[in-house]
């Protein structure tokens, strides 16, 4: 696989000011609570920014076996991006309303397929020019599709081959709540977590202002949840978008090679054959 990227994980508004005739921008609000990002985008966005639909664009259809978000086919994805202006070459820079934890999902994917990519860090709250009504309609591209590291990506049977072995550190970047099962959101199918797992929320990633925490900082922290000594190192949440959050601060502190679990707990959770587990025995 090429290098990840030429880009930083996160870029500022300052940067994106200076550079933005040489980048794709792209917006991918999405919420939860089931708010339309698309509406939100089309309310008012970055000037010439396209908007990738998280639930179409960036993941395949959600299915019981698969969870919520499970990632697009490589062709799908590819033909996604063309449709959007983002070619073999583009370099991209996304951004969300949300600290980052959206946007991620894309920046994640990019990276993965060594497509230069970083998120807007701070969101849209630091972007102090105007904003843009309606659609940015791009000029479609060609842009080749390609398969999904086969190293960066781990299904069902992995983690649960992997639950519980020293060597093999499992985060979860959902809120501390729904990983103990403490207060579990309306979406997920069970409390608790996979058993073993870390609580890895991805809110912690940032800094009292709201910006990526500094490369030490973050390594700090992942050390202290066993990054440095495991053999693998694996992410998920609820449904695979903000566990990229947590890959991209591990590669800013300087771990390589962090894993994605595309069905997170909406897969993992919504099994009952699988095993799941509440509280936090380290706390």
């Amino acid at each position: 696989m090429s290098e990840p990227s030429s880009l930083p994980v996160a870029v500022s508004a300052d940067w994106l000011r200076e550079h933005r005739d040489q980048v794709v921008l792209v917006d991918s609000r999405w919420y939860l609570d089931g708010r339309s990002g698309r509406d939100a985008y089309r309310a008012g966005h970055l000037p010439g920014a396209v908007f990738a639909d998280v639930d179409t664009d960036l993941a395949a259809p959600a299915g019981p076996g698969v969870g919520r978000h499970p990632l697009p086919s490589p062709e799908d994805f590819a033909e996604a991006l063309g449709r959007l202006g983002v070619g073999d070459s583009a370099r991209v820079v996304a951004y969300d309303d949300a600290g980052g934890s959206v946007a991620a999902r894309l920046v994640w994917m990019l990276r993965a397929l060594g497509t230069p990519a970083a998120f807007l860090d701070g969101g849209m709250r630091t972007w102090t020019g105007g904003l843009e009504e309606g659609e940015t309609v791009p000029l479609p591209v060609h842009r080749t599709a390609r398969p999904w590291p086969s190293e960066l990506v781990v299904d069902t049977d992995t983690v649960l081959a992997e639950t519980g072995e020293p060597g093999d550190l499992l985060v979860d970047a959902r809120a501390y709540a729904r990983f103990t099962g403490e207060r579990p959101a309306p979406v997920d199918a069970r409390p608790g977590h996979v058993p073993g797992a870390r609580s890895a929320e991805w809110t912690a990633n940032l800094d009292g202002d709201g910006l990526l925490a500094a490369p030490e900082v973050l390594r700090e922290r992942f050390a202290s949840l066993g990054a440095d000594s495991a053999r693998t190192i694996t992410a998920y949440c609820g449904s695979g978008v903000t566990a990229c959050h947590d890959l991209l601060a591990l590669e800013h502190a300087g771990y390589a090679g962090a894993r994605l679990y595309p069905g997170s707990w909406s897969r993992w959770g919504g099994d009952d054959s699988l095993p799941a587990e509440t509280g936090d025995p380290r706390a």
